[in-house]
């Protein structure tokens, strides 16, 4: 089961590891022997987890960094269009693109979905019984190993997300007041000491 596991890049589901052995093995025997595996590797730098869709080993965070150094490429930035959209089919799937353009307020370009798509995150699910019976989006097994999540209970509150979000603007805000509170009548720095004209 190691070996298979270091050998792949896609996480390997029960079936597939017990597809391993010559003779019928539990799924329960190999959840005890997945656990015993990530026990031993963990003090490594790198890790068995869990994931959607199966088993892999991977880098533990603190050490993604130094791997990243490694890799040429860099990953793909995306559009806010793109994360948006991305974040409003996770979070209220199933959703069609209508849906998703009235919680944007703007219109989704077939190109935003075209990218998820091609990326693997989400897909088409079914089809909502209304004229034209526009196809229902969901997130797939693909974006919950890329987000390293078992299931989408994984994710964080989206209360969370609007805490951090504040706290990041009342951040920002206090720096700009700052800034302009030390700043001269046109925007030149003053120093404390030096009297203003």
């Amino acid at each position: 089961m190691e070996g298979a596991l270091l050998a792949t890049s896609e996480p390997l589901s029960l079936g597939d590891l017990r597809r391993l052995f010559d003779e019928d093995v539990g799924a329960d025997t190999v959840r005890r022997l997945l656990q015993e595996l990530r026990e031993e590797w963990s003090e490594r730098t790198i890790e068995l987890v869990h994931l959607a869709s199966g088993w892999r080993f991977q880098t533990r965070p603190e050490f993604q960094r130094y791997v990243e150094r490694m890799q040429p490429e860099k990953p793909p930035r995306y559009s806010r269009a793109v994360m948006e959209t991305l974040a409003i089919v996770a979070y209220r799937q199933p959703v069609t693109r209508g849906d998703i353009e009235d919680i944007r307020g703007v219109a989704v370009s077939p190109q935003v979905i075209k990218t998820l798509e091609a990326r693997g995150w989400i897909d088409a699910i079914g089809y909502r019984e209304t004229p034209g019976r526009p196809a229902l989006y969901g997130t797939t097994k693909t974006f919950l190993d890329d987000l390293g999540l078992r299931s989408l209970e994984e994710l964080p509150a989206l209360e969370e997300i609007a805490q951090t979000l504040q706290h990041e603007a009342t951040a920002v805000e206090h720096s700009i007041q700052e800034s302009a509170a030390k700043a001269g009548p046109f925007g030149d720095s003053v120093a404390p000491d030096e009297p203003q004209a």
